[in-house]
């Protein structure tokens, strides 16, 4: 019998652990009794105080993707199709991937550094000998409220990256509001923006439970939170680059 290397055999064991956690949310979602107000309140933490930083992204995303695009674009005889291709760009991949990475970055890190903190200073213990169920109070809601905010967010940040496209074609050049947006919304499919909505909504899960999952078994002490926190983000962050290989299969076959 051919013994596995060390390392493949601890990627192997936290494939299998996270995935009985996904499992865990799953069968603990489902049941009674629901965390209505904590999931409200973490939908405001995650989503709402997310807002700026995603918004900031886009608008300068789609401000320098216009303003490196037109001169090639110029130069090529194809000016005229720089609303469309940057639209069709941001809403299909680059809205998506580089919100959910810079969600992953700020969302990521914090669950897995607020609930290994909980987790080392024994207040998740607290919680089950205190009669709550501390995997519903914290995985079940963190959890849903990254799967509902991401997908809003990332609407937002692709107006809003945009917005910015249509300020950088106007440094170059006269383009009215009107018509800028309605080569993009000519030229932009209904298979073009369902897919990139519905994939957030994985990525958000990913992000989420990864998070609470590399928290909510953090040791070591202190050292052991900034090192669930720092795995939380590289780890979604791959996560959210194979949800995509995928997905782009899928719509392809669609």
């Amino acid at each position: 019998m051919i013994a596995l290397p060390e390392n493949t055999r601890h990627f192997l064991h936290d494939v299998g652990e996270l995935s009985r956690f996904a499992a865990r949310f799953f069968v603990e979602g489902l049941r009674p009794r629901y965390e209505v107000r904590e999931f409200i309140r973490q939908c405001f933490v995650i989503g709402y105080k997310s807002l700026p930083l995603a918004a900031l992204t886009a608008f300068i995303m789609g401000l320098v993707l216009t303003m490196q695009l037109h001169p090639s674009m110029v130069y090529y005889g194809v000016g005229a199709m720089i609303p469309a291709m940057v639209g069709i760009a941001i809403v299909r991949e680059i809205g998506p991937i580089l919100t959910a990475l810079i969600f992953a970055g700020k969302i990521g890190s914090s669950i897995g550094a607020e609930l290994g903190s909980m987790k080392v200073t024994e207040q998740i213990d607290a919680m089950e000998v205190s009669g709550t169920n501390p995997f519903k109070y914290l995985v079940v809601t963190r959890t849903l409220a990254a799967m509902l905010m991401l997908p809003v967010l990332v609407i937002i940040s692709d107006a809003i990256s945009l917005y910015g496209s249509y300020l950088g074609v106007n440094i170059y050049e006269r383009v009215s509001f009107y018509l800028f947006f309605k080569q993009i919304f000519d030229y932009l499919l209904f298979m073009d923006v369902v897919p990139a909505v519905i994939k957030t909504f994985f990525f958000g899960f990913a992000v989420g439970i990864i998070g609470c999952y590399k928290g909510y078994y953090s040791s070591k002490g202190t050292e052991g939170v900034g090192r669930s926190a720092n795995s939380a983000v590289v780890v979604s962050s791959v996560v959210i680059f194979i949800l995509d290989l995928i997905a782009v299969q899928i719509t392809d076959l669609l």
